[in-house]
This record gives structure tokens, C-alpha cells and sequence, in this order.
């Protein structure tokens, strides 16, 4: 048997305590001075020198790691602006005229959403004609199935009456499903080498070679146009009960409602298993999720997937969405521009009403151009990422508590005397959010004209009209959006957006008069998170109905607004510190506004 050398068992030594200690002194220090060193060397009873190598050597792995990453990201940047350009000089060539060359007006842009459009509602209505056709096959003379066929038919799954829709059994679903959940516990609960903090900004840093090497994944792009690989991983703790959010993972209304600034659209295309008992333990079903941005300069992502609930123990479950291609095989391939790998979300009990979520997003998407301003965002995984998926659960959890409390502290709810107009005014507060989200969008139901102001830039514009709704004024509605770069960090654009005493200087409605707070209601334990009623001294506030109880439901609104994100250009560390301000400076915020008009209140349609 071969010795090791003592260098070797050194080194060997080092890093058991370094990495695996229960402070983790790498991390909380990665470079150590020169007093750090010599109190590790006599607790190792080490050189300092082979302490300070360590370290060096540890530094310079990690890097080449992210060095790796970093360059897998600029090459699929450089792929991209290779691809803008061409699509901005076929764009050119189809605007000219071939005998004199001069431009002609073009109705591309307009023809190819009305296109997508046409294609949606097409793969919709072949999945229903399919569906109709398999069960007028497996009926009787060909009468259609009856729909009081008991418990035990109504627990039954759909593909169990016929395969003609997607061409896959069951039982094929579910082999595929369980694969999937095996990954995703491993990707949720594996440390080194799969993954690799990053030191500069402390996220994690999927190592795909490891990814390859442990799942035995293959180059899946072969046939399919070039796409990108985004993985992320975060932990947080949720103020929800256990059962309340397996329950909103498996209704899909709930869930869209969970995620109004990621979530444009959702629904269940088929069940495949119910499940067991109230929780709907092992319950599968096929979905489409339309996933945003909060502006329309991104386009969205079109996801089909199926999703898998189960209960792992009394207080864990999990639940894993995985892409099946024979699925995506029978949906125009146009609109399937992004897969979900093996992704999801460990939810534990972590007992008065808590629960740790342990987030997983594994994306592979078609590489489409990014506008400049959101390509840093977009391409960190900011954008669609776990980090992004966490920290809105945990947001609207606390929105959830604060609605049903009663005992908020009346510092945090002034200008509200009664629990049903707190109820009220937070209810309100949500649709309008809701309202607002799914205004600014680059949603396929949205058709977005764009002119350049005189500024030179870019503005946003779309219509569409409400006929019979009543939470908005019936007529046509104009939405008008535009985006810009601010050298300033998100919380103080923030705090001066909501700052009252400031509003008259940007808000042109209040024309210069001054602004008052009547009402402020907390929903959430960051003060900033909360709810505003403001109006001018010089005018009577329409909210008094909804201030004193009255059901909101039936107010009509239409709302305007901010969106603020981070523009994803994060510094380096500028010291070695425990104190997470001292980490690096932040960059600057994409600030999107919104406003939406009625333009005419006539209901009825052209």
C-alpha cells in the first residue's frame, strides 16, 4: 500500500478543518493577513507558509472555476450580439426595395406578434380537438364519457383513458418524474464540488462539469436551435404553513397569484395523477407557465412542464418541474423556446408556521437578443433566478400574515380605525399589483408599438379594451412604458419614489401642489413594505368607501407606476469583513414607468 507523504497529509488536514470546520474559515475569510496565518499554523501545528499556500491554491481554483463561467457567459453574450446583428440587417434588407434600395414601410414587427398569437391559439385548440377525439374513442357507440362516473373514475388520470395526445403512458411519466425528483434533491442538498460560492458575490455557481459527470447528462442542443444554460440555487425561510403551500403549488391559479411580478400566465393543460388524501400527495400534472419580466423590453418565457408534488416525510415535501420532450414534440416548436430541467423546491416544517425553502432553478433556454440594458440582469440569473423565486414567496407569505392579523402595532396601520377597512385596503392593494404586473409585461397578448421621444429614448405603447370587468373603467385603455438606466442603487430610488414630501417633484398630477399620507398600512416586516393612500390638500379622496370597510372588489381602478430592479453590475469586495454593507458598493436600477389612461369609454367593440 503506498505511503502519502506528510506534505500531502498536511495539506489533507488543512482542508478538513478550513472547509468542513463548523465556522467554515475560508469562507468567512478567504484571504487570511498575516496574524490569521500564524495563529492556523500553531493550531494546525503547521509552517505558516503551508498555511499561506493553501490558501493561495484554494483562491485559485475557485477562480478558475468562475473564470469558466464567466467565459461561458461571454461567449453566449458574443453569440447573441452576432445574432442581433444579423437579425437587425435581414430586418434592413426586407425594408428596402430591391430595385432602388431606399426603405419602405414595414408591418413585420406587428405581423409577427399577430402570428404568435394565431400559433398559441392554434396549439390550444389541436390539444382540445385531440383530447375530444381520444375520449369519443375509448366511449361506448361513441357517445361522450359521462361525467358522474364516481370517486374512483374522477381520481383516475386522463392519460389512463387514452395516449393519443402526447403519445407517452403513464407510466412513462412517471419513471420520468421520479428521475427527476432523484436530481433534484441531490442538486438541492450537494455542497462542493457541484457547486462553488462565488467570493465576489457570494451566489452559487453551478459546476457543469460536475453537473455532467454526476447525472451523466449528455449535449442536449443537438438538433435544437443554440441555447443557454441557467442554473441557481437559494435557501429562505417562509412565513406560511406546510399544507397551505403544497396547496398553492398544486392549484395553478394560486400559484400565479403567489408570483404576480414573475407569473403572466399559468394553467393546468392535464392532470396525469390526482394524488392521495387532502394534500394530493403524488399528484402529476402537465402545465404552461408564462414567466416575465416587469417590462416589456424582455420577452417572456414559454414554458411547458410537468410537475411533481411528494410528501418525503411528516414535515418535508417536495416539488420538481421537468420539460418532457415527447410533450413539447406535439406543441409548435416556435413556441417552445425554454425547457426546465429538473427544478423545484424542498419545503420543510419548521414549526411555528415557518417553513425553510431550499430553491432550485435549472433552465435551458434558445439564445434570443437581450436588450443591452437587461442583458447583465437577465444573463446572471437575477432576472428568472432561485434568488429572484425566493425572495417573492417569502414577500408575499408576509403579505398573507399581515392581511389576517389583528394585531398589528398602530404605528404600523395609521389613518384606519377598523379591521374590515385594513382587510379592504390591502385587498385593493393586491389587485392593483396584480393589475400592474400584467400591464407592463412582453406578453404574447400584448402588442407593443414603439416610438423614440425626443430625447431618443425609447417608448412603449399598447391598447386593449374592457368590455365587462369591473375592477377597471370600461373602455379602451392605453398603457404607455418606458425604461431607463439611473445611477443610483434600487433603495434609495425606492425610498425617494415613496417619500410623500418629494412626489410633486416628479409626479405631473399633483402639479407642483403638495402631497399628504391619510393612511399607511404595514404588509410586511420591512417598513417600506407596506401600502400608501395619498392625496393633494386640494382635492377630496375617493378611498374613504374603501377606508371604512366597504367591499372593494367592484372599485374600479387603473393602475400606474414604478417597477425598480437592480442592474445586476455588482462590485467586488472591497474589504474582508463580516459586516455585509462593507461586502461592495451596488450598482445602479432599471426603473421602468407605467402609466395607463382611458382613452375612450365606449364599451363597445370595433
Amino acid at each position: 500500500m503506498p505511503m502519502r507523504s506528510k506534505g500531502a497529509c498536511a495539506v489533507a488536514h488543512i482542508g478538513t478543518i478550513l472547509e468542513h470546520g463548523n465556522h467554515c474559515l475560508f469562507k468567512e475569510s478567504p484571504h487570511p493577513d498575516e496574524k490569521q496565518r500564524q495563529q492556523l499554523s500553531k493550531q494546525l501545528g503547521l509552517a505558516p507558509r503551508q498555511v499561506k499556500f493553501w490558501f493561495q491554491n484554494r483562491r485559485t481554483q475557485i477562480k478558475a472555476i468562475q473564470e469558466r463561467h464567466e467565459n461561458s457567459l461571454l461567449k453566449t453574450e458574443m453569440e447573441k450580439l452576432r445574432e442581433e446583428n444579423k437579425a437587425m440587417r435581414e430586418t434592413i434588407n426586407k425594408a428596402c426595395c430591391p430595385n432602388c434600395g431606399m426603405a419602405t414601410t414595414s408591418r413585420d414587427s406587428s405581423l409577427t406578434t399577430e402570428e404568435q398569437q394565431l400559433r398559441i391559439e392554434n396549439a390550444k385548440l389541436k390539444a382540445e380537438v385531440e383530447k375530444l377525439r381520444a375520449a369519443l374513442g375509448n366511449s361506448p357507440s361513441g357517445a361522450a364519457p359521462s361525467c358522474s362516473a364516481g370517486n374512483e373514475q374522477e381520481n383516475r388520470s386522463s392519460l389512463d383513458f387514452y395516449t393519443g395526445i402526447f403519445g407517452l403512458e403513464k407510466s412513462r411519466i412517471m419513471e420520468i418524474v421520479n428521475q427527476a425528483m432523484e436530481e433534484l434533491m441531490k442538486m438541492a442538498t450537494a455542497g462542493e464540488p457541484l457547486w462553488i460560492r462565488s467570493v465576489e458575490t457570494g451566489r452559487e455557481i453551478l459546476n457543469y462539469d460536475e453537473y455532467m459527470k454526476e447525472f451523466g447528462v449528455e449535449n442536449s442542443s443537438s438538433g435544437r436551435p443554440k441555447r443557454s444554460i441557467e442554473a441557481s440555487r437559494e435557501t429562505g425561510v417562509a412565513f406560511v404553513d406546510l399544507p397551505r403551500l403544497v396547496q398553492i403549488f398544486n392549484d395553478a391559479n394560486q400559484w400565479k397569484e403567489m408570483f404576480p411580478c414573475l407569473i403572466s400566465k399559468a394553467a393546468t393543460v392535464d392532470v396525469i395523477s390526482n394524488g392521495e388524501g387532502p394534500n394530493k400527495n403524488g399528484a402529476v400534472q402537465l402545465m404552461f407557465a408564462e414567466v416575465q419580466m416587469l417590462t416589456p423590453m424582455v420577452p417572456t418565457r414559454e414554458i411547458y412542464f410537468v410537475r411533481y408534488c411528494k410528501q418525503l416525510s411528516a414535515e418535508k415535501w417536495a416539488i420538481v418541474d421537468v420539460s418532457i420532450d415527447k410533450v413539447e414534440d406535439n406543441i409548435d416548436a416556435s413556441l417552445v423556446k425554454c425547457r426546465k430541467r429538473p427544478s423545484g423546491c424542498i419545503i420543510e416544517d419548521k414549526s411555528n408556521g415557518h417553513c425553510k425553502v431550499t430553491w432550485v432553478e435549472h433552465l435551458e433556454c434558445q439564445k434570443s437578443p437581450v436588450h443591452s440594458m437587461y442583458r447583465t440582469i437577465v444573463n446572471s440569473g437575477l432576472a428568472f433566478g432561485a434568488r429572484h423565486w425566493t425572495a417573492t414567496l417569502q414577500l408575499q407569505c408576509e403579505r398573507i400574515v399581515f392581511y389576517m392579523a389583528t394585531n398589528v402595532p398602530t404605528k404600523d396601520s395609521t389613518g384606519v380605525t377598523t379591521l374590515a377597512g385594513r382587510k379592504s385596503i390591502l385587498k385593493l392593494a393586491h389587485r392593483m399589483t396584480w393589475s400592474f404586473c400584467r400591464a407592463i409585461g412582453a406578453s404574447s397578448y400584448h402588442t407593443w408599438n414603439k416610438v423614440t421621444s425626443k430625447t431618443g429614448d425609447d417608448i412603449r405603447f399598447s391598447s386593449r379594451k374592457n368590455l365587462n370587468d369591473p375592477s377597471e373603467p370600461i373602455g379602451v385603455i392605453l398603457c404607455v412604458v418606458s425604461s431607463a438606466w439611473l445611477p443610483v442603487s434600487p433603495p434609495v430610488l425606492f425610498d425617494f419614489l415613496r417619500d410623500e414630501t418629494h412626489r410633486n417633484e416628479w409626479d405631473i398630477i399633483s402639479n407642483g401642489s403638495p402631497v399628504q399620507s391619510i393612511a399607511n398600512l404595514a404588509k410586511g416586516q420591512d417598513r417600506g413594505n407596506a401600502v400608501t393612500i395619498q392625496t393633494m390638500k386640494s382635492k377630496e379622496n375617493p378611498m374613504w368607501s374603501v377606508i371604512t370597510g366597504c367591499d372593494s372588489s367592484n372599485v374600479a381602478v387603473l393602475p400606474s407606476g414604478f417597477s425598480i430592479l437592480p442592474d445586476g453590475l455588482e462590485s467586488r469586495p472591497l474589504v474582508i469583513t463580516s459586516r455585509q454593507e462593507e461586502k461592495g458598493t451596488e450598482g445602479g436600477s432599471l426603473l421602468t414607468m407605467a402609466v395607463q389612461i382611458i382613452t375612450s369609454t365606449s364599451p363597445q367593440p370595433n
